[in-house]
């Protein structure tokens, strides 16, 4: 049987690739376990730096996998498949390194929810990015989530309402995306992106993620004092030490991630 996700690790870098492409990378029950569980792996992994998340085949990934949705109408059977998404994007979010989502194809539904979970995202210009449940009868809540924590409410509200495939240049401006490149150069630029982060602290990475995303829930004096306290904290660390002081004699810094 083909593995549905692969891992490939290089360079401090892991790439999980999406693999059932024949689905144009459904996120079916299967696939959320795998990569969940991968991204759980990965937490722990002292020589991963950065996450690159990619789909084999046409499209990066086709949402919730429809035909095994239907198989099984009941309750029970959508508050599983919703509560796994919902705990595979804030696994995402919560992982303490970055992830890229390196897009090609179609990014509709819960695979749009994939791209706007990430921290950052490269797309091909030929990507596209659509919340298409309006089309079916079912509203894109639980992708809603994501979008619209990265992006505007009235971008996001357009996306939402009408279904509307937005292409790679449009998602660039309203901030689903960081970059637009040739397709033919996805793979390399998501690449150098990912190494240009990878030659960082990683527990510098790792303080500045976390702190990034509860912030961003709090108001703003709690997020000053909160942040206050993390940079505190950050100075306090070797890496820091070692940073400031390589900066200073003008030379490339030893991180240890301490």
């Amino acid at each position: 049987m083909t593995d549905i996700l692969l891992r490939y690790d290089s360079d401090h870098i892991a790439t999980l690739t999406l693999n059932r492409p024949a689905a144009r990378n459904a996120l079916s029950m299967g696939l959320m376990e795998a990569l969940d569980a991968e991204l759980a792996a990965i937490a722990d992994d002292p020589g991963v730096k950065v996450v690159i998340i990619a789909g084999n085949g046409s499209a990066f990934c086709a949402g919730h996998d429809l035909r095994e949705i239907r198989a099984t109408p009941t309750r029970d059977a959508y508050q599983a498949l919703f509560a796994l998404c919902s705990r595979l994007m804030q696994k995402i979010v919560r992982l303490p390194k970055p992830v890229i989502a390196q897009v090609h194809g179609v990014a509709t539904a819960a695979g749009c929810q994939l791209v706007a979970s990430a921290d950052l995202a490269v797309a091909a210009e030929t990507a596209r990015f659509a919340t298409p449940g309006v089309d079916i009868g079912l509203f894109c809540s639980t992708p809603m989530v994501a979008l619209s924590r990265g992006v505007g409410r009235k971008a996001s509200m357009e996306m939402l309402l009408t279904g509307d495939m937005v292409p790679a240049s449009r998602a660039r401006e309203i901030g689903l995306v960081n970059r637009v490149v040739p397709d033919d150069g996805l793979r390399e630029a998501t690449l150098a992106l990912a190494r240009q982060i990878a030659s960082k602290s990683p527990l510098t990475l790792a303080i500045g993620k976390a702190a990034f995303y509860r912030q961003a829930e709090m108001d703003l004096s709690g997020a000053y004092d909160y942040a206050s306290e993390v940079m505190t904290r950050n100075m306090l660390a070797r890496d820091a030490g070692e940073g400031i002081d390589a900066f200073l004699q003008k030379r490339q810094p030893d991180w240890t991630g301490t």
